[in-house]
Parts: C-alpha cells; structure tokens; sequence
C-alpha cells in the first residue's frame, strides 16, 4: 500500500462564517494545526467581509485560554513558540466560489467545515460552478456538525480521540481512507486508538498494515441499510473516515450519495477522504 510515509496533513484550511457552528469547526483546525505544528488559514467571504474582519475567531486569545500562550503575547508567538503560521484571508462576493478559488490557490491537504451555520451544509451542495470546483479539488475535508459530539472540546483545546469508524465498500476503493484514518490515530489520537472497518453486507477485507502503537484494527460486518448502520455503528465513534470516489473528489457527487447522508446525521465529525 502507498502512502505509509505521507503526515496527516501539512496545511490546514478553514472556512469560518462567523457562526458558532463555525467556531467548534475552528477549534477543530486550530488543534490539527498545532499538533502538527502546520501552517492554519482562516477564510472569510461575502459582501460585507471587511466589516466583518474584526469578527473572526481570535487565535492568539484563544490559545491564551486553552493556556498554551501567555497573557498578552505577541503576534508573533504563535509561530515562535507553538510553530504554528496562522494566515487570515477575506475574499467579496459569493462565499462558496471565493472560497473554492482560494481552495485552487492555496491546495491545503486538510478542509475544516462546520455542518451548520449562518450559511449551513445545504448552500455548500447546491448545484453550482463551486460544486464542480469542489469535485475536482479532491481535497481531504473534515466536518465537523453543530451539534452532537466532537474530538475537541473548543472551551480548552482538549483532543480526546479513541474510536474511528471507517465505511469500507468497493468501490470506491477504501484503502486511502484506511490509511488517512492510521495518520489521524498517529498525529492526533489518545493511543491505541481503536479503528474499526465496518463492512454492511459483504465481509470486509483487512487490508495488511504495519504494526503500531498507535492503533488497534478490527474488522466487523452487519446487514441493513448501509447509511443507518454507518450511524448506528458510529455512536460510540469519534470520528468517521470515509472513502469518496476519486473521480468526483471532496463531495463525491455530493447531492444523495452515502457520504451526504451520513455527514447530515452523523453525531461526530466525518473526515472526506477521495480515494487515489
């Protein structure tokens, strides 16, 4: 298998809308940027963007009260003492295309997306120039839901990550996803980090994976509807890592596919994975 050399990521995109559905998505970034000691851009769109500047989650204040940086610190210990390059970009006009065109310039390894909000999932998946965009980009995009549980506790930055759930069917080809969900276990997660390979139907194949300390596999299969036994499997999940198909990338045909509605109801953040 390829990839067993790649981090979990290397940058780290978030789109905030200013909701606060977008700040439990935006603890969710921050954390990933700090554990891998990575570069973080915040985007904000919209007609009234530069009066809304002001209004973006502060970073340094933040990390002031999860207490990794000291009262008052300085712009620059971000960087100089938690390694972390924190870029904020504001963009006018219609926020989902603004935000794919700095998504095309940037080619950040990791989206963060609330599920919820001011804007909300659904103006994400209307079919628009931006969806296509979003198709091809295939980029790897974490959502994060509004409501129901997360891996970080945005009040003081605390990451708990024990249980992954990773869908396996074929196609699309699940091997990437696997792969992505042993580097999140590595880079972020409380080790061993338990991930299971749920196959609805057939009996899943385990794919052969170097040992590690940092994370137990096991393979289950049940019957049913596929979506209500991914979320009936992942409630004690925390975080579910699912293959899309490669060749429509971040939103894998977005509109009635599995992923859709299982990012819709899920009761834990869902990391998107496009297979290679």
């Amino acid at each position: 298998m390829q990839l067993l050399s790649t981090p979990f990521v290397d940058s780290v995109f978030h789109p905030n809308d200013l909701s606060e559905a977008s700040d439990r998505a935006f603890a969710h970034a921050l954390v990933v940027a700090l554990v891998r000691q990575t570069r973080l851009t915040i985007f904000h769109a919209g007609r009234n963007a530069e009066l809304e500047w002001e209004k973006l989650p502060p970073v340094r204040r933040t990390l002031e009260r999860w207490g990794l940086l000291g009262e008052g610190s300085e712009r620059s210990a971000v960087l100089d003492e938690l390694s972390v390059g924190v870029t904020k970009a504001m963009a006018g006009g219609n926020p989902v295309q603004a935000c794919f065109a700095e998504i095309r310039k940037l080619k950040p390894d990791l989206v963060v997306l609330a599920t919820e909000g001011r804007d909300g999932l659904a103006r994400w998946l209307r079919p628009s120039v931006a969806e296509r965009l979003a198709r091809r980009s295939k980029t790897m995009t974490l959502f994060v839901p509004a409501k129901g549980r997360g891996f970080v506790d945005p009040a003081n930055g605390h990451l708990a990550l024990k249980r992954i759930l990773v869908p396996v069917d074929d196609p699309p080809d699940p091997k990437t996803a696997i792969l992505r969900a042993t580097r999140a276990a590595e880079a972020i997660g409380d080790k061993p980090v338990a991930i299971t390979l749920l196959r609805v139907g057939a009996e899943p194949v385990v794919p052969a994976l170097p040992e590690s300390d940092a994370w137990t596999l096991q393979a289950e299969r049940v019957d049913g509807d596929v979506v209500d036994a991914i979320l009936a499997a992942a409630q004690d999940a925390d975080l579910i890592v699912m293959p899309t198909a490669g060749r429509d990338g971040v939103l894998d045909a977005f509109r009635g596919s599995h992923t859709e509605r299982v990012v819709r109801a899920a009761p834990c953040p869902v990391l998107a994975v496009p297979s290679a």
